[in-house]
């Protein structure tokens, strides 16, 4: 899934590590706190969610315009007020994209809430400060790339307007809940919001908007389609690409217990469950043993693909003080059972258009649950075409199929949102679903 897929990106992202970097002057420039503190929340947040903290221009790697191969954008790095798991006020920080080229498609330039897949949970993996760069080194051996910039530069080359959030807790203070089905959701509507009040951009409050991602970023998505309609209506959303994603934290951590390369991503689940659920610490400190809890502290401050004790001791039987799979563990304790309960897509009803798309042979994001996603939404009414790739054979390690299928959903639900963009009737496969 997630982890795996920033390895592979090494060789996309090994051409432009040494590209010239060039900063352009952003819209919506306005007064930021002193220099070196933008990710530090001020003691009173503005009201209301979407509402702009601070901005500032921001350099992002490869981002010159009227340079042949460059992305064609200008940056505003902003912090926003959205809200956590439990709906309290919070800050997330997030980078708006100008483009430079005309919007390609039909009717007015949209823009396109971002949802990026997984960075890991330290906060120098917060995409607002990869982007300024593309590739990180963290010694001894883990490298991180910015690996999203690949569909962020094909959106820019069509003309869309590109809002990228860094989801709650990646930069800011709070502990990244990595895969939290509501402040993801959260994070991207509100990202939207903050976007379409910077002066400057063209943008207007009945700008179409598109909610797009792949892996993290496809549950981000698809937690943002399902609690859009109560938690912000106000946004004009044409439609939602829900690419590669974790529908079911608890079956994710089942089907890849053992998985050395996905051993992190079940370490940044549970340090994100044991921040927002208090009620759950007790159980987690009883059940984790010394190499549980070492793991888990470890993993709070790595970015993906990082490489440590989650990798050497991948059973997560090695883990808990019984000798039981976290699965176990979960399921006989009331807490963790309800924390990973409100984690699960699927229990609304979005009310636009959806493109989930899904490898039959995915090896870290399972079909089977995102299926039973997408029969939930049918049975709801809602227009969903499920794609499922079975011609990506069955791959693991760093080039898997969760990675490979990245590219050929690229394409396609591209042209899906422009197809939403123009009124054309959303295809739905609701009747005969693969």
């Amino acid at each position: 899934m997630t982890a795996a897929l920033t390895g592979a990106l090494v060789v996309v992202g090994g051409g432009m590590v040494n590209a010239p970097h060039a900063s352009t002057q952003p819209p919506g420039e306005q007064p930021v706190a002193e220099a070196g503190d933008f990710y530090l929340p001020p003691p009173a947040l503005p009201d209301g969610p979407g509402a702009i903290v601070r901005a500032e221009p921001a350099q992002v790697a490869l981002s010159a315009p009227g340079q042949p191969g460059i992305v064609p954008a200008a940056a505003t790095r902003l912090m926003y007020v959205s809200h956590d798991t439990h709906d309290a006020p919070t800050a997330v920080v997030g980078t708006y994209l100008q483009p430079i080229l005309p919007w390609t498609g039909p009717g007015e330039r949209p823009l396109i809430a971002y949802a990026g897949g997984t960075k890991g949970q330290g906060d120098q993996c917060a995409p607002s400060k990869l982007m300024s760069q593309v590739a990180q080194y963290q010694p001894p051996l883990d490298i991180i790339f910015e690996y999203d910039l690949v569909a962020i530069r094909s959106l820019l080359n069509r003309g869309a307007a590109v809002v990228v959030t860094d989801y709650h807790g990646l930069g800011t203070p709070d502990v990244h809940d990595y895969l939290n089905r509501k402040a993801q959701g959260y994070a991207v509507l509100d990202s939207a919001r903050a976007a379409l009040q910077l002066p400057g951009t063209g943008l207007n409050p009945g700008t179409p908007v598109i909610l797009y991602g792949y892996s993290q970023g496809g549950m981000a998505s698809a937690g943002a389609a399902e609690l859009q309609p109560n938690y912000a209506p106000d946004l004009n959303v044409s439609g939602a690409y829900v690419g590669g994603p974790v529908v079911d934290d608890e079956y994710f951590i089942g089907f890849n217990d053992g998985r050395a390369d996905f051993a992190p991503a079940i370490a940044w689940i549970l340090n994100g469950i044991a921040a927002d659920y208090p009620e759950t610490r007790p159980v987690l400190d009883a059940e984790l043993n010394d190499l549980g809890k070492a793991i888990l502290e470890e993993s709070l401050g790595k970015c993906a693909v990082p490489t440590g004790l989650a990798q050497e001791h991948q059973n997560t039987s090695e883990w808990t003080t019984s000798g039981e799979p976290l699965t176990a563990v979960i399921d006989r304790s009331p807490a963790l059972q309800s924390a990973f309960a409100q984690q699960r897509i699927g229990t609304l009803a979005p009310a636009v258009p959806i493109l989930a798309a899904s490898a039959r042979n995915d090896q870290g994001a399972p079909f089977a649950p995102v299926h039973e996603v997408a029969a939930s939404w049918c049975g709801s009414g809602v227009p969903v075409q499920l794609e499922a790739n079975a011609e990506i054979p069955p791959a693991s390690g760093l080039v898997g199929t969760h990675v490979i299928a990245f590219f050929p959903s690229l394409a396609a639900s591209q042209q899906w949102l422009t197809d939403r963009l123009a009124g054309m009737p959303a295809p739905n496969n609701c009747a005969a679903l693969p």
